[in-house]
This record gives structure tokens, C-alpha cells and sequence, in this order.
């Protein structure tokens, strides 16, 4: 038969000769525990507590931002959102749990809560040459590191370290991770470990065979903000042309800033060179062509002299 005796911290029965006694077995009820008859309709003012978020549907901010629009939601690093509708490909629509405030927030800002990506060392989508840039550029040193996904092998990740060597100075060396058959990841057989977290804190603590030990992550700059999607005509005063990367027949290509604040490649057309109407129908067929291959369209100038500005595709310039 069951007891009703309650049980407290101290390891002993807690008796209240005050109680109500349960008629089963004479044990005390405590407070609020009463035995109602079923056929009784009982009347409540007990309101269920809102419901959570789907973890699916948070995202923490990896970066603060400042919005630039009046749909923009502006947050703080580290501050989290939920995500109410994610049908463009660069930004949410979004609300914050801090402030109950809501707007479009740059996808590239944002990670899920507890992913690699909020890991200041895990980078998404690198390439092997774009992660030996990273680690050669200012700010990082010897025993700068990074872990990125795999190009060769889908499903692993690769380790790449910055060294210093007597003979050749500045060098990138890349190690690979392997995955456990029962999960985990290892670099070395003679060691694994469960998750990517525990191999960067092991290797942190000592080389073990690395090269170096890993001493801080690779330093980045802010991603870029995304293009704002209703932003087709801009004003030339918005533009500011920095440098002249290449010249032609029908006009000149510039690097240069939206804004102040986005960086992107600038085609002035020659006047005279094409109409106004041709130039139109091509800059609005070029801009719903979509595709990571291929260098996006963001907006135009249509007053003479037009300007086209696109991506830029800073590896490029690096070739100059």
C-alpha cells in the first residue's frame, strides 16, 4: 500500500499533527493534496506558463549589429532572437527575447544557440587557400588556428594552424580530422575525443604532435552586412569610389563603399555607350540570377554616368 509521508532534506520523515489524515492510511495530507470527489467540477484561475521557443527557431548573435533600415532590428552580441519567418536567403525576420522588439536581422550574424558555429574558432564554408589568408592576415601569429569544414571529405573537418618556421618564416599547416565510426574525431590514433570542442582544449593545453599549440583563434573581421533587398536604385552620393581596379572600351571598374560600410565593386559605364532602357531590362534580368557561382547584382545608378554595383570579390583583387 502506498505512504503518503513526506520526505525532507535532513534523510527523516517530517510529520504535522495539525494535517488533514488520509483515510487510507491514516498518514497526514499536505497542504493542497486534498482528495476531491471526480464528479465535482473543479474550478481553477491556473493559467499555464507561455510556451518556449522551439530550440530550432532561436539564434544567439555571434556579432553585434547596428540596423542601417527602418525594418532592421538592431542586437547585442551574445543576445538571443526567435526566428518568425526565414524566407529570404540573407536575412530573418526576427524577435528579440530581450526586448520583444522585432525586425530583419543579417543571417550571417546569427548562429543557433550551442552549434560549432558559435565557436570563435569553427569556421563554416572556407576554403583551404581562403583559411592560409585568414591566418597569414594582421593580428594573428603563431599558434593561430582554425577548424573548418572539410573540402575533400563531406561530413569532416580539417584544423589549420599558423607556425613559424626557421627557414621559410610565416607557414599554414592543415591537419586533418578524422571521424570515429562511433562518433567522435581524432588527429592522432593514440587519441580521441567526443566532440571538436575537447580536441581544441586538449590541443590548447599541448601541442601532443601538432606543431605548435593552439594559443587563440584565428581574428576576423565583422562579416559583411547583407544587402539590403529593396534597395535597387541607389544614390551616387551613397557611393564612394576607392580604388580603380581595371579600365575598358565601355568604362572603368572601382572598388569602393556603399554606405560606408559595404564593400563592393563598382562599373562605371561610359556615357553614350548604352541606353538607359537597354542597360535597365539587362540589370534587372542579371539581378534575378542567383547563384554562388556567379558575382551578384545589388543596385544601379541609372543617371548618367551609370553605375553598376556588384559584389566584391576581394580574392580577386589579391591577384593585382
Amino acid at each position: 500500500m502506498g505512504n503518503c509521508s513526506s520526505y525532507d532534506s535532513a534523510d527523516e520523515f517530517s510529520y504535522h499533527p495539525d494535517d488533514e489524515i488520509c483515510e487510507q492510511c491514516n498518514c497526514p495530507i499536505p497542504p493542497g493534496n486534498h482528495m476531491y470527489d471526480v464528479k465535482s467540477p473543479i474550478i481553477s484561475n491556473y493559467t499555464a506558463p507561455p510556451l518556449s521557443p522551439l530550440p530550432d527557431k532561436l539564434v544567439v548573435a555571434m556579432y553585434s549589429y547596428k540596423p542601417c533600415h527602418s525594418d532592421d532590428l538592431g542586437f547585442e552580441k551574445g543576445e538571443k532572437m526567435k526566428i518568425l519567418t526565414e524566407d529570404d536567403p540573407e536575412w530573418y525576420m526576427a524577435e528579440s527575447l530581450l526586448t520583444g522588439q522585432k525586425g530583419y536581422i543579417p543571417r550571417n550574424f546569427v548562429a543557433k544557440p550551442n552549434s560549432m558555429e558559435t565557436e570563435g574558432w569553427f569556421f563554416k564554408n572556407l576554403s583551404r587557400n581562403d583559411a592560409m589568408r585568414l591566418l597569414l592576415a594582421p593580428g594573428n601569429t603563431q599558434g593561430s588556428f582554425l577548424v573548418r569544414e572539410s573540402e575533400t571529405t563531406p561530413g569532416s573537418f580539417s584544423l589549420s594552424v599558423r607556425d613559424l618556421d626557421q627557414n621559410q618564416g610565416d607557414v599554414i599547416k592543415h591537419y586533418r580530422i578524422r571521424n570515429l565510426d562511433a562518433g567522435g574525431f581524432y588527429i592522432t590514433s593514440k587519441i580521441s575525443f567526443s566532440c571538436l570542442s575537447e580536441l581544441v582544449k586538449h590541443y590548447s593545453r599541448d601541442a601532443d604532435g601538432l606543431c605548435t599549440r593552439l594559443l587563440k583563434p584565428c581574428q576576423t573581421r565583422v562579416p559583411q552586412k547583407p544587402w539590403w533587398q529593396d534597395e535597387w536604385e541607389v544614390s551616387r552620393e551613397s557611393l564612394k569610389l576607392e580604388r580603380r581596379l581595371g579600365q575598358g572600351q565601355f568604362g572603368e571598374v572601382w572598388m569602393g563603399l556603399y554606405n560606408n560600410n559595404r564593400r563592393v565593386a563598382i562599373k562605371s559605364l561610359k556615357q553614350g555607350t548604352m541606353s538607359i532602357g537597354a542597360f535597365l531590362a539587362e540589370a534587372n534580368l542579371m539581378k534575378n540570377l542567383q547563384h554562388p557561382r556567379l558575382v551578384r547584382l545589388f543596385a544601379v545608378v541609372t543617371q548618367e554616368p551609370i553605375y553598376i554595383i556588384t559584389e566584391f570579390m576581394e580574392n580577386e583583387t589579391d591577384r593585382d
